[in-house]
């Protein structure tokens, strides 16, 4: 991906639970997470923070894609519906994909699935997304 689109999607949260951009682009977000022992909820699945989180993230970025080197687009999340449909497997990889629904000045929302390495859907949801100032230009602002 190119390097100021990682620039762009770098955040120290995606560090601290391996998540992963691997497409970006308008309307459109792919992020990954391998979870390991330290994901686990008590069960020892994945705990449903960590699919929350990757629906949070993947939507957002959905909406949030600024092609204009040294630029950057940034929103807040106002509401986070979800749905968890199987269990997430530790070792198993998850892919998150997110897609823009609608945008106007001021908010946007998407809709966003998470599925692991084998295709299972694992977890779905919409979200509603705040522009930060200047934001909804998709030319952004400077970083």
């Amino acid at each position: 991906m190119d390097a100021h689109l990682l620039a762009q999607s770098a955040s120290p949260f995606h560090d601290l639970l391996g998540i992963e951009m691997t497409e970006w682009r308008e309307g459109f977000a792919r992020l990954s997470c391998r979870p390991g022992p330290l994901h686990a909820n008590r069960g020892g699945i994945v705990h449903g923070g960590v699919m929350l989180a990757l629906l949070d993230q993947v939507n957002a970025f959905a909406g949030l894609f600024c092609a204009t080197p040294g630029h950057r687009r940034s929103a807040v999340t106002l509401d986070l519906d979800a749905r968890f449909t199987a269990p997430g497997r530790i070792g198993a990889l998850l892919v998150a994909e997110g897609r823009l629904v609608t945008a106007g000045r001021a908010v946007f929302f998407a809709q966003g699935e998470v599925r692991d390495e084998a295709g299972t859907l694992v977890a779905f949801g919409g979200s509603t997304h705040r522009f930060r100032p200047g934001s909804h230009d998709p030319a952004g602002v400077p970083a």
